[in-house]
C-alpha cells in the first residue's frame, strides 16, 4: 500500500503535489518523494525517509521546478522499509528520462529480475519491485520507438507489453521527460487510480491522477473517472489527454482491504463511497454479533479509532446499545498496522491510544475494530480495556478472519504471523484475551462493499485464499514467507 499522485499543470506543481501527499499520508509513512520536470526535459527529484512534513525543506521545494510532476508516500511491502535507496520515485535515464511511482506489488519479481539481467541487460540496484517496473517500462518503450519523436501510439504499445510481462498489482504514474505524464493500472484494477481535471484562470486544462478522490476534491478538480483496469492514460505537455485500453482481458476486481482499512473514509473508489461501505459493514456485523453474543454481555459499544468508527456507530444503532468513545487517540503516532516489525507495533499501541477508565469501569464492553490481522494491536487494546476496569470485553471485527497472506500490496507476507491462521474463533479469543470474538462473514463483507455499485467482484484473497490474478502458486507463497518480513 502506497499513495501516488501525478499532475500536469500550467504553472509550478511542486506545492500541489506536496499538499496532495499530505492528504495521502495515511497510505504510507516510511518514506516520500517528489519529482518534477521542466518542459525542456530537465528532471528534478527529492526523496527521503519519514513523513512528508519531515522530508521536504524550503530549499528542497524551491529546487523542484516544472509544470509536470509526481509524488509518492511509501509503506514497504517489498524490499526494505529503512532503505532510503528504495524510496520512490525511481529514475532511469533512457529512453528520454523516465521517472515512476507505483502502488501495488509485483508477484513475478524473480522471473523479471532474471529477464532484465540476462535478456534486457539492465542493472538493478535495489530489491524494490518498483525499480523492476520502471526498467520493464523503459525497455518496452525503447523497443516501441520508431523515429525521433515519441507519440501516444508508441507509449500505449509499450504499456501493452508491460501488461504481458508483469504480474501482480500495480497502479503506476510515470513522467517521461520532454513528453508528458503516463498512468496505467493492472488488468484487474486491484489498486485504485482516479483521474481528474480543472480549468485554470486562462481556461487551459490541468490534470491530476492519484490514488484517492479526496485529492481531487481538495484541489478543486472535477472527477473524470477511475482509470480502467488495464488502461493507460497519457497527458502530453500541451495538456491533451490520450487514453487506450492496453490489456487483452481486463476485469475490475479491486482490493477489499481498501474499503476495510486502507483508504480514507471521505474517498470514493471505483464508484463506491468508502464511508458508506463501512456503515454497511457495521449493519451486517451487528446481525452476526446478535447471533453469537448474549445481549446481556454488551453494555456499551466502542470503536478503536479511527477507521472502525462508522461500523461501530451502526452496530450500536442496530443493537440498540449506547455508543461511547472510550479510547483517546494520539494523532502524532502513525498507523500501527503499517509500521514495520511486531515489536514496533506493540510498543506503538499504548503510545497511540489511551483508555479512559470512566468509560470502562464495571461495564461489559463491545469493542469494534476494522480488522484483526496479526493480533498484536488487538491483544494490547483488550488488555488496556481490562486494566481500565472493563467487566468483560467482546471484540468484533468488521472484516472476516485474515487467514491467508496478502500479496497484492499489503504487508501480510506470512501465514504464521496471522492470528487467525490455523485457529478456531474460540482459540483466537483465548489468544487475544477476549471473552468473545466475533468476525464479519466473508459474504457479508463482499455484499456490504458492492451494494448499489456496478462492481461485480472483489479481491478478498487474505480472507478466502482466492488470488484473482491466477498466477499465485503455493511455491510462490512459500518463497514469500521465507524471503520477506513484515
Amino acid at each position: 500500500m502506497c499513495g501516488i499522485v501525478g499532475m500536469v499543470g500550467r504553472g509550478s506543481v511542486n506545492q500541489e503535489i506536496y499538499d496532495s501527499l499530505l492528504l495521502l499520508q495515511h497510505r504510507g509513512q516510511d518514506s516520500t518523494g517528489i519529482a518534477t520536470a521542466e518542459n525542456s526535459g530537465v528532471v528534478h527529484m527529492h526523496k527521503a525517509s519519514g513523513q512528508v512534513r519531515e522530508a521536504f525543506r524550503t530549499r528542497d521545494m524551491r529546487a523542484l521546478l516544472g509544470e509536470i510532476g509526481l509524488g509518492h508516500v511509501r509503506y514497504a511491502t517489498k524490499g526494505t522499509a529503512s532503505s532510503e535507496e528504495e524510496a520512490q520515485p525511481f529514475y532511469v535515464n533512457a529512453p528520454y528520462g523516465i521517472v515512476l511511482v507505483h502502488n501495488g506489488n509485483l508477484t513475478n519479481t524473480r522471473e523479471l529480475t532474471d529477464e532484465l539481467f540476462h535478456k534486457d541487460r539492465r542493472h538493478l540496484n535495489t530489491s524494490s519491485d518498483t525499480e523492476l517496473l520502471v526498467n520493464v517500462l523503459a525497455n518496452e518503450l525503447q523497443s516501441s520507438i520508431s523515429g525521433l519523436e515519441l507519440d501516444p501510439e508508441q507509449v500505449f504499445h509499450a504499456v501493452t507489453r508491460v501488461h504481458e510481462r508483469v504480474e501482480g498489482s500495480y497502479a503506476a504514474i510515470s513522467l517521461i521527460a520532454g513528453y508528458g505524464l503516463l498512468a496505467f493500472r493492472d488488468p484487474f484494477g486491484i489498486r485504485p487510480l482516479i483521474l481528474g481535471t480543472r480549468k485554470n484562470a486562462e481556461g487551459q486544462d490541468e490534470w491530476v491522477v492519484t490514488s484517492e478522490s479526496l485529492v481531487l476534491e481538495n484541489g478543486e478538480f472535477e472527477v473524470v473517472r477511475d482509470v480502467e483496469p488495464g488502461e493507460a492514460v497519457f497527458i502530453d505537455l500541451d495538456g491533451t489527454l490520450h487514453t487506450r485500453q492496453c490489456a487483452t482481458d481486463p476485469q475490475l476486481i479491486p482490493c477489499s482491504f481498501e474499503y476495510v482499512y486502507l483508504a480514507r473514509p471521505d474517498s470514493v473508489m471505483n464508484g463506491i463511497s468508502v464511508y458508506e461501505a463501512r456503515l454497511r459493514m457495521g449493519e451486517r456485523l451487528a446481525d452476526t454479533i446478535a447471533k453469537h453474543t448474549p445481549r446481556e454481555a454488551i453494555d456499551v459499544v466502542m470503536p478503536i479509532p479511527d477507521s472502525s468508527r462508522p461500523a461501530a456507530m451502526q452496530v450500536a444503532r442496530k443493537l440498540g446499545v449506547e455508543y461511547r468513545e472510550g479510547f483517546y487517540k494520539n494523532r502524532y503516532v502513525g498507523r500501527t498496522f503499517i509500521m514495520p516489525g511486531q515489536a514496533v507495533r506493540k510498543k506503538s499501541v499504548r503510545q497511540k491510544l489511551n483508555a479512559m477508565s470512566s468509560e470502562f469501569k464495571g461495564k461489559n464492553v463491545l469493542l469494534i475494530d476494522d480488522s484483526i490481522v496479526r493480533g498484536t494491536t488487538s491483544k494490547e487494546i483488550i488488555q488496556m480495556a481490562r486494566d481500565a476496569g472493563a467487566k468483560s470485553v467482546t471484540f468484533a471485527s468488521a472484516a472476516p478472519p485474515v487467514r491467508y497472506p496478502h500479496v497484492y500490496g499489503i504487508n501480510m507476507p506470512s501465514r504464521h504471523e496471522l492470528v487467525a491462521h490455523g485457529r478456531t474463533i474460540p482459540e483466537i479469543a483465548e489468544e487475544l484475551g477476549a471473552d468473545f470474538v466475533v468476525y464479519q462473514e466473508v459474504e457479508d463483507l463482499k455484499a456490504a462493499i458492492l451494494e448499489g455499485s456496478d462492481v461485480e467482484d472483489l479481491d478478498m484473497s487474505c480472507f478466502d485464499g482466492r488470488y484473482v490474478t491466477g498466477t499465485v502458486t503455493d511455491e510462490y507463497l512459500a518463497w514469500v514467507e521465507g524471503s520477506q518480513e513484515s
